[in-house]
């Protein structure tokens, strides 16, 4: 058995119709004035909660809102902001790029460090604002994860903070916030979190403990995520998707991902592909990539996403990326680099930046090279 450390928020509450409840919790902390970070479609679907804020005597400070993947140079403006008003917590409603800010400036509105101190794993010293999340997409897990993404321009590619410090003290898990979402939203961030639970259960530091997150985040996923793109207010595929992504989150703290993710930050930060649309480009190919490393493990994530078993562990592993594959497809979401407009040039810049997302790469099953790396991409063409 693999060292395995487990890091999630102290305290969870899940269910339809438990967004209001965070302003009980904050007002129980002590909280006066909190600091809402959140994106502008969400901003109008948050009335109820809203309501509770101001029946908890809580004043509310709304920062100016995150609709996009989060740049270096947008949390500097955030953060600067936030640093002007006296807040005592901040609450991060939205999906993860909201979060990914909220968690940051949690941690650095009153500390000494700068975002060049704190980019890496174990580097936040520590965080003096209470945090509290509520996702309104079923994709990151953000919102029970020690991690924070953000996009450094000046080098075109996506750096991580990850640390403890990150992780919430209360996530508030609602699926009625997510009845609202797009279905190409509802697509990308459902395969994102699908592909959270396929590489931390192929991983090379996977564990019993996660595995069992990782493969029923995987069943959820994959039985519900259609569903819920053909029709938003099905409310039974939305609790699904919800929880399934919320397994997902519980796995990138212990374990995290691998190549599919070191892969797909430069298709971000260089073009600004949607994480999970970049995430499932890669996804079977990287799949392929690995499976004759552990064709068990991903025989396993097959007949987790519905595959019956196919004669062999090899055979089966690659009915379920075919599984994969038909599931993006009829979820609307691109299936090759040309379809969103990605010239086959770009190839090896692309592959060179991947190997230097190392902090997601020595999880892979298999060790990558930047030749492997253009091998893939090539494939997703």
């Amino acid at each position: 058995m693999n060292l395995v450390t487990l890091l999630q928020p102290p305290r969870v509450v899940l269910g339809n119709g438990c967004a209001p409840h965070c302003a009980e919790y904050l007002a129980q902390r002590g909280v006066r004035r909190v600091l809402l970070v959140s994106g502008t479609p969400v901003l109008p679907t948050l009335g109820a909660v809203r309501d509770a804020l101001q029946q908890a005597n809580l004043a509310v400070v709304t920062a100016t809102p995150v609709d996009c993947e989060p740049t270096c140079a947008l949390f500097e403006e955030r953060l600067a902001a936030a640093r002007r008003e006296n807040i005592d917590a901040v609450l991060g409603i939205g999906g993860g790029s909201a979060i990914d800010v909220a968690k940051l400036l949690a941690a650095l509105t009153r500390g000494t460090q700068t975002l060049t101190d704190v980019f890496g794993i174990n580097l936040l010293a520590g965080r003096a604002l209470p945090l509290v999340c509520l996702p309104t997409t079923s994709g990151t897990g953000a919102e029970v994860s020690p991690n924070a993404i953000l996009l450094d321009e000046a080098v075109a590619l996506k750096k991580g903070v990850v640390s403890p410090h990150l992780v919430p003290d209360a996530a508030f898990i609602d699926p009625l916030l997510t009845l609202t979402v797009p279905p190409g939203v509802t697509a990308a961030t459902g395969l994102d979190a699908l592909t959270h639970c396929i590489e931390a259960y192929a991983n090379r530091f996977a564990h019993p403990a996660v595995d069992i997150h990782a493969l029923e985040g995987i069943r959820l996923i994959a039985a519900h995520l259609e569903r819920a793109v053909r029709n938003g207010r099905d409310l039974e595929a939305r609790a699904a998707l919800a929880l399934g992504s919320f397994y997902g989150g519980l796995c990138l703290g212990p374990v995290n991902t691998g190549a599919v993710h070191a892969l797909s930050y430069p298709l971000g930060g260089r073009f600004h592909i949607a994480h999970g649309v970049a995430n499932s480009l890669l996804l079977p190919h990287v799949i392929r990539f690995n499976a004759p490393a552990a064709p068990e493990r991903y025989a396993e994530v097959a007949m987790a996403l519905g595959v019956r078993p196919a004669g062999s562990a090899a055979a089966t592993a690659e009915c379920g990326v075919e599984f994969l594959a038909q599931l993006s497809r009829r979820c609307g979401v691109p299936q090759t680099l040309t379809e969103v407009n990605i010239p086959r040039d770009a190839i090896p810049s692309l592959a060179q930046a991947a190997m230097h997302v190392t902090r997601l790469l020595k999880n892979n099953l298999r060790p990558v090279t930047e030749t492997d790396a253009t091998a893939i991409y090539e494939a997703t063409f």
